[in-house]
């Protein structure tokens, strides 16, 4: 356990150049009011992709990403030896400023980020801080639990800040990892579903697990929207998306980059108390309801596993959407 392998990020570039280089480093040392994990999975996430291609400016000189991460707590306080756990994007907050305060901690001013400001889950082990470990339910394996912690958890808090109510029509604007585990939560909620995508097979997944309507991007719903989520970094995205929706709807805007925001005509798209609302980051209580809820309609996501000494080409595959549903890491 001196010892690990893990895949590290010193220079980011193109996924296409393969930035991730596998080395052997020491194996992190638990403190106080953290665990070190055994590494079970590590899912793949859109994030990763920016923070390697350098959209998301480095914080570190090397840093190992991973931020979906199912381990087995190894020492450490607040588990017993051999809990299983998940470790999401954030990895801990300050507790004081006004954000943490006013019980909004995904907007805190001083957040750790997992993977991204401290070392992930793209390795053999990981280090996290023990308040911010999720117990993972027994009715939810290794593999397909390991999406859940952020692509699920990020899509249950847009439809929660989105305002979604049982039996709505919701529209899902992008099909990949989060979406694909939303229309899961959706059908529970006794939603009507309607997916704009491009790609023929990201269509045909959204078809399987049993859409109402499902279209290319250029392609419009046949009725208007209650409320509508978009997955894509791409403002062009959030004004189809807008333009779909009811009197008083909202569109929630799931991205932690957007490319821009075109220029759109106010009094036929926003006018009459339509809104955009952006999601940013999660909460503990978020991530614990929505595990619960994920094992209680056994969501299992669609995965396609990568060894850890392929995480270029998992990365490669997410930004291509060469993959339907998640990629998740598997280590030795």
């Amino acid at each position: 356990m001196n010892r690990m392998k893990a895949a590290v990020l010193t220079t980011p570039s193109s996924i296409s150049q393969s930035p991730l280089k596998i080395e052997d480093v020491p194996t992190p040392e638990p403190k106080p009011g953290h665990v070190l994990l055994r590494v079970l999975a590590c899912g793949v996430c859109r994030t990763d992709l920016h923070i390697v291609e350098g959209e998301l400016p480095p914080r570190n000189p090397r840093i190992i990403p991973g931020h979906q991460i199912v381990g087995e707590v190894i020492a450490g306080d607040g588990f017993p030896h051999g809990a299983r756990v998940g470790v999401s994007w954030i990895g801990g907050t300050d507790g004081t400023c006004s954000y943490c305060l006013r019980d909004t901690e995904n907007l805190c001013d001083f957040p750790t980020f997992t993977g991204y400001t401290v070392d992930g889950g793209y390795a053999g082990y990981a280090f996290a801080r023990a308040d911010f470990c999720f117990p993972i339910p027994p009715a939810l394996d290794d593999l397909h639990a390991a999406p859940l912690l952020c692509a699920g958890i990020i899509g249950f808090r847009s439809l929660r800040v989105s305002d979604v109510q049982h039996g709505e029509r919701v529209g899902l604007f992008g099909f990949g990892a989060s979406a694909h585990l939303v229309i899961a939560v959706l059908h529970a909620w006794d939603c009507e579903v309607y997916v704009s995508t491009r790609g023929e097979s990201h269509r045909k997944l959204a078809a399987s697990l049993g859409a109402t309507w499902v279209g290319t991007e250029k392609e419009k719903p046949p009725v208007e929207l209650d409320r509508a989520i978009t997955f894509a970094p791409s403002g062009d995205v959030v004004i189809a998306a807008l333009s779909c929706l009811r009197k008083g709807g909202v569109v929630a805007i799931n991205a932690i980059h957007l490319d821009r925001i075109p220029e759109f005509d106010y009094d036929r798209l926003l006018w009459g108390e339509r809104q955009i609302r952006s999601v940013t980051n999660m909460t503990r209580a978020d991530a614990r309801d929505f595990l619960q809820l994920a094992a209680e309609i056994k969501l299992k996501p669609k995965v396609t596993s990568f060894p850890l000494e392929k995480a270029n080409e998992a990365l490669a595959a997410v930004k291509n959407d060469s993959i339907d549903g998640a990629a998740v890491l598997v280590p030795d």
